[in-house]
């Protein structure tokens, strides 16, 4: 005789399936990454990563326009710089493209929140996400550029900064200036268990920021450790990280679960490019459903623990979502 329980009386319908349903996946827990460049009227897609493009500011004001009345309410903006240099020096000029396209996006569109990627690695001529000094990126002098960048990206209006460099102590640094900038309001996202990841390949061509020498492992954390990602959230929420992220996002969701089990604070997690990629180009081969795909794997991300997911998916997501 079978059991008197049958879990399979509540998948008999969708109406079912959908009272019973754990994980709920919204179009506001999305954030859509996008790239923002000098000039008017561009809009150049990204070879590696199709669908998604390098926008002049007024471009981009259209594509957050379109992206809004599908359901997205939260962007991430990347600097595209037209020169680099040693001091990133472009990072924090105020008529640099970030700073630029915040201005323009909190003046379109009054609801919509601004987070801005904050690191050096676009900016620099090596590719670092640091001050390099004879061959070896340089913790302590990065971190004042980091907080210039942060205090320019807040005079702009930006909601949130995000320092995604994984320099020790820049949240900490990036808190007191913003506050003594008279931005206290202003929040950090921090990438705080950011791994040295294969899946990172296509973001480095679309923002030209492979490392000339070497690599970042030395600053970015190791694939095999998960307990070190729990040190390195510890660290930047007492130095006044607001809401802590977990990058990439497939490979790590037991990483994220962890986090979220440990700290229960606002917690973070970016499907990156190479995800992003391999499931466009197996989509594209007819291989798997897109559509489908795209959806399980951010319910699994939302699962595992994340509150907000960055992803390159978040306009066609949202669309389906709704």
């Amino acid at each position: 005789m079978f059991s008197l329980a049958r879990p399979r009386r509540l998948r008999r319908t969708p109406v079912i399936r959908e009272m019973v349903r754990e994980t709920v996946l919204l179009p506001s827990d999305l954030v859509y990454p996008l790239f923002v460049r000098s000039g008017v009227g561009a809009r150049v897609e990204i070879s590696a990563m199709p669908g998604n493009y390098h926008f002049s500011v007024d471009r981009l004001v259209e594509e957050v326009g379109a992206a809004s009345e599908e359901g997205v309410r939260s962007v991430l903006l990347f600097g595209v710089p037209d020169r680099k240099d040693e001091e990133a020096s472009e990072a924090f000029r105020d008529e640099a493209p970030v700073p630029m396209a915040v201005r323009a996006l909190k003046a379109a569109y009054s609801d919509l929140c601004v987070i801005t990627d904050v690191c050096l690695c676009a900016y620099t001529s090596h590719g670092h996400c640091g001050v390099v000094k004879e061959g070896e990126v340089q913790n302590d002098p990065t971190l004042p550029i980091l907080a210039r960048v942060a205090v320019s990206h807040a005079r702009a209006g930006a909601d949130i900064v995000a320092p995604s460099d994984m320099m020790d102590g820049r949240v900490g640094a990036i808190r007191e200036a913003l506050d003594d900038a008279g931005y206290a309001g202003v929040a950090i996202l921090s990438y705080a268990a950011k791994y040295a990841s294969a899946f990172y390949g296509p973001f480095r061509e679309a923002v030209a920021s492979a490392p000339q020498f070497g690599d970042r492992r030395s600053y970015q954390m190791d694939p095999a450790n998960s307990d070190e990602a729990l040190v390195e959230v510890g660290l930047d929420l007492e130095e006044g990280a607001d809401i802590v992220m977990v990058k990439p996002a497939l490979s790590y969701l037991d990483v994220i679960r962890r986090v979220k089990d440990t700290y229960g604070v606002p917690l973070a997690a970016y499907n990156v490019s190479g995800e992003f990629a391999m499931l466009v180009a197996a989509a594209d081969r007819g291989w798997i459903e897109r559509e489908r795909t795209i959806l399980e794997i951010l319910t699994s991300i939302r699962r595992a623990g994340a509150d907000i997911i960055l992803t390159y998916h978040a306009r066609e997501a949202a669309r389906l979502l709704r």
